[in-house]
């Protein structure tokens, strides 16, 4: 089957053609971000005006690329959810558009499953069982994965995600949107050591997440180092790299808990933090004095993408699973109502 997949959950708009055989055929994606930067965050409206500007002419780009035409795709797969309901329903009434106009089958994909999947396009793909960390702008989350559309919420956050956690702390230093990124870069220049930030719930059971008061420390010292003027740039290196060491600390303490918990060995992470080097680093190095092994996307497929959808939407096609003819969207979608894969008449 070959299957478009269309993402526009968000501030991206990507596009891919993925083949049940074959694999991916192309892919294409557009960024927000010098739509959003000068706001500090995304404008939902801004944002689902440049989904309608950008999609149709990604569609056509990536079936250039491929060679493919219209007539030779088997099925749409778009985003339903979650994410911002403006730019949702964009990607939804042109998929449905296209799919009727094809006649053939579309279907709505959970983000986050697409997010969980997206490390199963690569040429040594997990197998299940495993524990999956999702670290997307909004979504912090600890699942059990033994089967396409069998997961088990493990532990999420309480308040902001961690991808939300660092744009605040990074709005804080004075740098721009979206911060993660940039809070990498100055915590390569930052002196260890200078400051210690605490590492949220990790000395309680359980595997939930919050960092809401490591954003209130990170306020705290900001404030003071400025109390004598505005921050130097080498104030600002080691707040980054005292925040990004507590946030990374904290992911790796849980990820190595719920593996222990769930007796598996393989951690999957994907979304838009899994591209941190220092997380990277660290999951490696613990992992493997475990015996146990990490699992991420390629860097391009870490943030919201295309291919993920197209993947996860043609394995679901692929099993006989379709919409119906209403077009609907999901802002809020909680994974573990998603259905099992089951085959074909299954």
């Amino acid at each position: 089957m070959l299957i478009l997949g269309l993402e526009t959950s968000c501030d991206e708009t990507g596009v891919a053609l993925y083949d049940t055989e074959r694999g991916l055929l192309a892919d294409a994606l557009f960024s927000q971000v010098d739509i959003h930067v000068e706001y500090g965050g995304v404008v939902p409206e801004l944002a689902s005006r440049d989904h309608i500007r950008k999609t149709l002419p990604l569609v056509e780009e990536v079936l250039a690329r491929a060679g493919c035409a219209g007539a030779d795709i088997d099925g749409v797969a778009y985003t339903a959810g979650p994410g911002l309901v403006g730019a949702l329903m964009v990607g939804a009434t042109l998929a449905r558009a296209l799919a009727w106009g094809w006649g053939v089958p579309a279907l709505g994909v959970h983000h986050m499953e697409g997010h969980l999947l997206a490390p199963m396009l690569e040429a040594d793909p997990p197998e299940f069982p495993f524990v999956a960390l999702l670290v997307s702008g909004g979504h912090t989350q600890l699942v059990r994965v033994d089967a396409i559309g069998e997961y088990r919420i493990l532990g999420e956050s309480l308040d902001d995600a961690a991808g939300e956690a660092f744009d605040k702390a990074a709005k804080m230093l004075g740098l721009p949107y979206p911060g993660g990124p940039h809070i990498a870069r100055l915590a390569q220049r930052g002196h260890a050591g200078r400051f210690t930030f605490p590492r949220p719930m990790v000395n309680r059971p359980g595997l939930d997440f919050s960092f809401s008061g490591l954003k209130t420390y990170t306020l705290n010292t900001v404030a003071e180092c400025g109390e004598s003027g505005a921050l130097s740039e080498q104030d600002k290196c080691d707040i980054a790299l005292a925040f990004e060491e507590a946030v990374v600390a904290t992911l790796v303490i849980k990820c190595r808990r719920a593996l222990r918990e769930e007796q598996l060995k393989t951690l999957v992470i994907a979304g838009g933090v899994s591209a941190n080097l220092s997380l990277r680093r660290q999951l490696d190095e613990a992992l493997a004095k475990e015996g146990g092994r990490v699992f991420y996307p390629a860097p391009r497929f870490c943030t919201d993408n295309g291919a993920m959808i197209a993947y996860a939407g043609a394995r679901r096609l692929q099993a006989g699973q379709r919409d119906d003819a209403a077009t609907r969207v999901r802002p809020r979608w909680p994974m573990e109502e998603l259905s099992p894969l089951a085959p074909a008449g299954g």
